[in-house]
């Protein structure tokens, strides 16, 4: 099995060798890196289209067995997308993208901003299983849990999720003993206090710096993902690629919009 794997944070990181090295434990189990040559957080599902995508080799040191590590200037996305073609080309078929290990959450809306969820998405949008992995804390200090975790995961994922759906694993940033377990939940609300800052003057512009901090509901559910990372579980969530709201397709149609004048 050749598995592409990326991530958000960039080539740099220590999460991403994490994941490397656990998918690389596995029998039979091929690795190549294609990852953002900078940190690429918070990026979506951007591609840079109109920008010529530039593919780098970099040092494998630290990376155990993989086939080869390619650091790339576009997104995550990018790198998925590029990295998929360019080993097509030389006669290489990926059959799994996984993404991650993140360093920070993906849980709650976290998904619809995550650079390693999208990444997991490009993958999909090519026809390839994919998954994403997560450690739910910047500092990101205890990885003990993924070694174990992830090709647990990959076996039980091949050949048994929908091809309009990705996996999204989220552990808490605490040591491995103190987890509780794996749980699958369902997205649960995580909010924002979104504002602004002002930083300085440039000449006639104003340079500004987003801030903001996660909130959480004061009745939470407990099945919900936000509920249970609070709670010391590992979470998995199925996350499908298409979000239409199938409950209000009637009540759209009942409206009765047409081009009739």
């Amino acid at each position: 099995m050749n598995i592409l794997i990326s991530n958000d944070d960039g080539v740099f990181k220590y999460g991403l060798k994490v994941l490397a090295n656990a998918l690389a434990s596995m029998e039979d189990v091929n690795v190549y890196v294609f990852a953002p040559s900078q940190e690429r957080s918070c990026a979506g599902h951007g591609l840079f289209l109109h920008e010529e995508q530039v593919v780098t080799p970099y040092s494998t040191e630290g990376f155990d067995r993989v086939e080869g590590v390619w650091a790339c200037s576009g997104t995550p996305a990018d790198c998925v997308k590029t990295g998929v073609s360019i080993l097509r080309s030389k006669g290489i078929p990926i059959d799994m993208v996984c993404t991650g290990v993140n360093h920070g959450s993906n849980l709650g809306r976290d998904i619809h901003y995550s650079g390693t969820i999208s990444a997991a998405m490009e993958g999909l949008f090519l026809g390839i299983p994919s998954i994403a992995f997560s450690l739910c804390s910047h500092e990101a200090l205890h990885f003990e849990a993924f070694p174990h975790l992830i090709p647990q995961v990959v076996r039980a994922a091949k050949g048994n999720v929908p091809r309009d759906t990705i996996l999204s694993v989220n552990v808490p940033d605490i040591p491995a003993d103190q987890l509780k377990g794996v749980r699958v939940c369902p997205i649960g609300p995580r909010d924002y206090t979104d504002g602004i800052e002002f930083v300085r003057k440039e000449g006639d512009s104003e340079v500004w710096l987003y801030v903001s901090k996660a909130t959480y509901r004061d009745d939470p559910d407990p099945e919900w993902d936000v509920t249970a990372w609070q709670e010391g579980w590992v979470t998995l969530t199925p996350v499908q690629m298409m979000h239409e709201n199938a409950k209000m397709m009637d009540l759209v149609r009942s409206w009765g919009i047409s081009l009739e004048k």
